[in-house]
């Protein structure tokens, strides 16, 4: 049986090169993939092109990537809370291609079920259309997206297997599944790594088959992005 756990992060995304494709899980700060994103800084990997709903905050997730350079094109839905991101943007130095949520999130899930394109109605009408083709479906404009698909794909889960059976909690659960199969090599961190049988197969909601490498996380964070309290 080929053998999928890793020692850790840094094992995991040793053999990422430079200019390659990652496409990452996560809401914001909720369900990143913690030690795979500082591993990656660490490395010191350059060129990449990056996958992931959001882009994390100025000195965590993404955030760390984009403060040393690292990143060179971005794909994502929402960015407003990293001002590092907005400067690089409006700067040049990054490129940005901008992606409606429910898009992004089906662009994903098209990639992982070998679906090449399909076509939605948002975005027909606006920027997001522009250079795309356009057809009417029963009276309704519709425009053509296509699927997205990575060289690498890194999620975070709060339990999985040696097998690489994953299960997310609760909403940390957001992007990762779409992300766990879009990847030619998918990487998964899990706060625990638990024995093969261990696992309720009804309740995976990532099977092993899309997962080639795991290991167990360490010292996560789980940062709120922005608290909010009572006054």
């Amino acid at each position: 049986m080929f053998k999928k756990v890793v020692k850790d992060a840094r094992e995991a995304v040793g053999d990422i090169p430079d200019g390659c494709i990652i496409a990452l899980g996560g809401f914001g700060l909720c369900g990143i993939p913690e030690n795979s994103i500082g591993a990656l800084a660490e490395k010191g990997i350059k060129n990449i092109t990056c996958i992931s709903n959001n882009a994390g905050v100025d000195d965590f997730g993404l955030g760390l990537l984009l403060q040393k350079r690292q990143i060179k094109k971005m794909i994502s839905s929402y960015v407003g809370e990293n001002k590092l991101f907005e400067t690089l943007v409006l700067s040049g130095e990054l490129e940005l291609e901008m992606t409606p949520q429910g898009t992004l999130a089906e662009k994903l899930r098209a990639g992982g079920a070998g679906i090449p394109a399909f076509f939605t109605a948002t975005g027909v009408g606006t920027i997001v259309a522009e250079g795309k083709e356009v057809r009417e479906f029963d009276g309704r404009k519709y425009v053509l997206e296509r699927a997205l698909k990575a060289d690498y794909a890194i999620v975070k889960a709060w339990r999985g297997d040696a097998m690489g059976n994953l299960i997310f909690r609760k909403t940390a659960r957001n992007f990762n599944p779409m992300i766990a199969t879009c990847g030619k090599i998918t990487i998964a961190e899990v706060e625990e790594l638990v024995p093969v049988g261990s696992l309720d197969p009804d309740n995976i909601h990532v099977p092993g088959i899309y997962v080639q490498r795991i290991f167990q996380g360490v010292n996560y964070q789980k940062r709120i992005e922005r608290k909010m309290i009572r006054k």
